[in-house]
């Protein structure tokens, strides 16, 4: 059992569980897109750094560069652009139940192009952590529902895209290492989003806001949150655990993300917490633990049978 590989999910969940909270507070004075902006400014900024000063290398040859290329478009470009002006047309508890889908495309697109076919029971586990979202959003007090078809689309979209850099992240592993994969998602990431929310400023003739908003010091721990664990960390260690495992077994971390925002919420936002979160957050353990359990004695197995052969 490749344990760094589970550690890594986990963390990588932790963090972007946690980030959530720190988006909400930053989403009370900047704009969403600004907030992507700042979020990806810092981490290129911090990995840029890292790179200068060798303490990270990164060796990226641009006649390679396809395969990190794709993953980038994925992830982070295409997957925020859609989530961000889905959510603007949607209510959270639609965006959070279109997310949860992500595991179950992985699990499609995974066993198509990848050739990764889960096991049936791997599947209904994976159901199972899928359940256990949608009754954290959907026993939410005050349900609200808009029926936005273009918003419905467009996190549809945010979801495929989310699913298909899982599967560009696990094929582009052979060839270039987590870290240089991630750097490149924190670059095209930074000129993206920078740009788009630039433009914006501009149109409105508000570019100085660009500027004043990184000078106030309420916003500075939350963006370097976002920009340096939950981008470079977390991202990374994402990229690694696709290395190790499976799309289908890696992505299925991604809902402890929700248990920790519920956490997060309730303990520093004030946020409640029901019967529902616990129940809702139980399922999605199980999902978790029963489809990394299977894929352990699956590969288990796998080593007994070359053993015995």
């Amino acid at each position: 059992m490749n344990k760094y590989a589970h550690i890594s999910g986990i963390a990588f969940s932790i963090i972007f569980g946690f980030s959530f909270m720190f988006s909400k507070i930053l989403l009370r004075s900047i704009s969403p897109m600004g907030v992507i902006a700042y979020r990806f400014l810092v981490a290129f900024i911090v990995f840029e750094i890292l790179r200068l000063t060798k303490i990270v290398k990164i060796k990226i040859k641009f006649k390679d560069s396809l395969p990190i290329l794709i993953v980038a478009i994925f992830q982070p470009v295409l997957y925020f652009i859609f989530e961000t002006y889905g959510l603007e047309r949607t209510t959270s508890a639609e965006a959070g139940l279109m997310i949860a889908l992500i595991p179950i495309f992985v699990t499609i697109f995974g066993s198509i192009i990848l050739k990764e076919k889960p096991r049936l029971i791997q599947v209904l586990f994976i159901l199972v952590g899928f359940l256990g979202v949608v009754v954290i959003q959907l026993f939410k007090p005050n349900l609200d529902f808009q029926t936005d078809i273009f918003g419905f689309l467009l996190l549809l979209f945010a979801v495929i895209t989310a699913s298909l850099y899982n599967i560009a992240s696990r094929s582009a592993s052979k060839s270039h290492k987590p870290h240089e994969t991630t750097y490149f998602m924190m670059f095209l990431g930074m000129i993206s989003f920078n740009s788009i929310y630039v433009i914006q400023l501009l149109r409105n003739n508000q570019i100085e806001r660009y500027f004043d908003n990184l000078l106030r010091t309420e916003v500075i721990f939350p963006i370097l949150y976002l920009g340096v664990l939950a981008s470079i960390l977390a991202f990374f260690l994402v990229n690694y655990t696709l290395s190790k495992l499976p799309a289908h077994v890696s992505s299925i971390y991604a809902n402890i993300a929700t248990i920790v925002s519920v956490l997060a919420g309730y303990f520093f936002l004030q946020e409640n917490l029901g019967i529902y979160h616990v129940i809702g957050g139980i399922l999605i353990i199980i999902g978790v633990y029963g489809t990394t359990r299977v894929n352990y004695l699956i590969k288990k197995r796998l080593i007994l049978d070359d053993l015995s052969d």
